[in-house]
């Protein structure tokens, strides 16, 4: 099976596809934004990526969602459940983890099918 990788930088690709399943790298969003701000960054980035890679958020199999603190949890919901498929939602964890940055809040990593 061939692997394309789409974005790829020194250290990590921003996707890379490998038969009909594309893998995203954690998305985040501008640093310093609320979290809404930043996690409409983050799916918009996801939108972006899935598009290049030949798929969309109809076809997530599992997102995996890293809040710098989860008093952050339902603003950053209020966002996801505006923006993800009812039909077809991913399997999908939330947790709590440092970030890159102070300033980060979210970051996303989803699997999808194409």
């Amino acid at each position: 099976m061939s692997i394309r990788r789409i974005e790829p930088g020194k250290r990590m690709s921003q996707a890379v596809v490998h038969g009909s399943t594309v893998y995203l790298a954690g998305q985040v969003g501008t640093p310093g934004k609320d979290v809404k701000a930043q996690t409409q960054e983050v799916l918009a980035s996801i939108d972006r990526l899935l598009a290049e890679a030949g798929s969309d958020k109809s076809k997530l199999l599992s997102a995996t969602i890293w809040l710098a603190d989860m008093r952050d949890f339902a603003d950053m919901n209020a966002v996801w459940d505006a923006w993800v498929d009812p039909a077809n939602p991913p399997a999908r964890a939330t947790g709590e983890a440092r970030l890159a940055t102070a300033q980060h809040l979210v970051e996303i990593i989803v699997v999808a099918a194409i």
